[in-house]
Order: C-alpha cells, then sequence, then structure tokens
C-alpha cells in the first residue's frame, strides 16, 4: 500500500472546495474536477465517503470528525493507484485523522508537514508489516535506549520478546491476509485482531492501531456484502420502472449507484467500480435530458391551451 498523494481541505457551502493542505509522493495535479465531484457527493448528497475514478487513478476522500476542534466540513482526501488497497486505505485514515485533529493548525506549511509525516509514517509501517527484521531493528533500537537509561530488567524482556515475537506478528499477519483472501471475514478479523495483541506486546502502537482498526473494516464486510445485494434488487427494480417511461426516477438510481461503487472499493472490485461508473455517469446524463424533457412538455401543453 503506497498512497501517490494525501490533501486536507474544507468545502465552504458558499465558495466550495477548498485546500487547505498537501504533499504529494508522486508530482501531479489535483483536478478541479475532482475536488467539485466530492463537494457534490459531501455537501449535497451528505456522503461520509466518496472516490472518484479517472484512468487508472483512484481518488478518495471522507470526512474528518471535527467535534474537537468546532470545525465544518474538513475533509482528508488520497490520490491512489486503481488497484490500491482500500481496506487498509480506510484503517489508516482514522490513524490520520487523529493526528490531524490532535496537532490542527491554520498555518498550511505545519499542516502539510503532518500529511508529509503520516504518509511517510504510512509507508515505514508498511515494510514492518512486509519484513520482520525491520520490527526486529526497532526492538534493538528501542532496548539500547533502554540499556542507556539504565532499565536493565525492561531491556531484557524487550530482547527475550523480539526472539519471536516479530516472526509470529508476520505470520498471524500473512495468516489473516489469506483468510481475506478467501473471503473468509470472520477468520480474518479474528487474526489481525491476534496480531494486534502481538505488536502491543514489543510495543509497536502504530501498527496496533492499524490493525485494529483494519480488523474493524472488515468485520463490516458480510453487513456489505447483504447491503450490495438490496441495493442491486432496488436499481433493478428502478430501471424496470423506467419502461414505463418514469423517467424522473433516473434521479432516483444517483444514490444507490453512488453506495455501490463505495462498497465494491472495499472489496476491490476494479472491474465492477469501471462498470459501475460508466452507469452512473449515463444516468446522470439521462436525468438531465429527462429534466429538460419535462420542461419542454411543460412549456409545450402551455402553449396548446394559449392557442
Amino acid at each position: 500500500m503506497s498512497p501517490q498523494a494525501i490533501f486536507l481541505y474544507e468545502i465552504d457551502k458558499s465558495f466550495g472546495p477548498n485546500i487547505l493542505a498537501e504533499y504529494f509522493l508522486i508530482k501531479q495535479e489535483l483536478p478541479i474536477e475532482i475536488l467539485k465531484d466530492f463537494a457534490e457527493k459531501h455537501i449535497e448528497k451528505e456522503y461520509e465517503s466518496a472516490i472518484f475514478q479517472k484512468d487508472e487513478i483512484r481518488y478518495f476522500s471522507n470526512k474528518i470528525n471535527t467535534t474537537a476542534i468546532e470545525k465544518e466540513n474538513l475533509f482528508l482526501g488520497f490520490i491512489l493507484k486503481e488497484d490500491e488497497d482500500m481496506v487498509s486505505i480506510k484503517s489508516i485514515f482514522e490513524t490520520i485523522e487523529e493526528k490531524i485533529l490532535k496537532d490542527y493548525d491554520s498555518d498550511r506549511k505545519k499542516m502539510e508537514e503532518i500529511l508529509k509525516d503520516s504518509l511517510h509514517s504510512i509507508l515505514s509501517l508498511m515494510e514492518k508489516l512486509k519484513e520482520p527484521t525491520i520490527i526486529i531493528d526497532t526492538i534493538n533500537e528501542k532496548t539500547k535506549k533502554l540499556l542507556d537509561d539504565g532499565k536493565l530488567q525492561e531491556a531484557r524482556e524487550l530482547i527475550d520478546l523480539g526472539e519471536d515475537v516479530p516472526e509470529k506478528l508476520a505470520m498471524e499477519i500473512k495468516l489473516a491476509e489469506q483468510f481475506l483472501n478467501e473471503k473468509a471475514y470472520k477468520k480474518a478479523k479474528k487474526s489481525y485482531l491476534k496480531a494486534a495483541e502481538l505488536a502491543e506486546i514489543i510495543q509497536e502502537y502504530e501498527i496496533v492501531s492499524f490493525l485494529k482498526y483494519k480488523a474493524e473494516e472488515i468485520g463490516t464486510l458480510p453487513d456489505l456484502i447483504k447491503e450490495s445485494e438490496q441495493l442491486y434488487k432496488t436499481i433493478n427494480g428502478l430501471i424496470d420502472s423506467l419502461h414505463d417511461n418514469k423517467l424522473h426516477l433516473y434521479h432516483e438510481l444517483n444514490q444507490p449507484l453512488n453506495r455501490l461503487i463505495n462498497i465494491s472499493s472495499s472489496f476491490e472490485e476494479n472491474e465492477k467500480i469501471s462498470k459501475l461508473t460508466e452507469l452512473l455517469s449515463l444516468c446522470n446524463r439521462a436525468d438531465k435530458l429527462a429534466k429538460e424533457l419535462f420542461n419542454l412538455d411543460k412549456k409545450v401543453k402551455e402553449s396548446i391551451e394559449n392557442i
């Protein structure tokens, strides 16, 4: 998992989206059309999270709970590769959200430094999860500090833990990912929580937080499957009604299609996302034409009455 960029922005109901801070690993533009799409989804349609796909790039945005800083309509966005692990992205969101809320400042440079540190922290975290030797090196550094501080007993305990816990942690994460790939979501959640317990033993608290959030996200997947099935039924029912020339129903398709796109992102169903996005675009065009036709029909009737 390696986001290409991270950005913090607000949405003013009168003036639209405004970037407060951004940090790019790969230099690129953040198209204004993306921010406008997010503004529509977050403000007009009141979606908590939003996704926009353009070519092979995926844009993800989520609302920040700003109760603690008394600021409205603050959002965190990511620029991702198409095949990015969205469950992991949603899992790290809350960790970064905590950092933003803890150190929030109106100074753009300070916030960009927080975003930069957060993104590099994510990359470091992902490397640790892949390679146990990196965790062992971290334990060695902590042990050295404990010895320098004269905390011999704590140092010995950490040395003992460092001999087998990192390997157990890596194996448990590998097992969790295997369960996830097999769609055994309850087993995957249980393994991620067990891995979080192992990470806590060796004081890798950032890994603990990430794994717990990921377990929570995976725990929601069975319910999302049920919701997805219900949404397809709703969409098919609306499409059947369109055969009776109930053209106003094109507008009703917007919300279930958007929700299906969000749900599909949690399951990495990229082909389905592409098809749903195309269908949503067609329905939006049809909705505009339906409204235009309705207005024309009204004018025609008024003209006939005036003859």
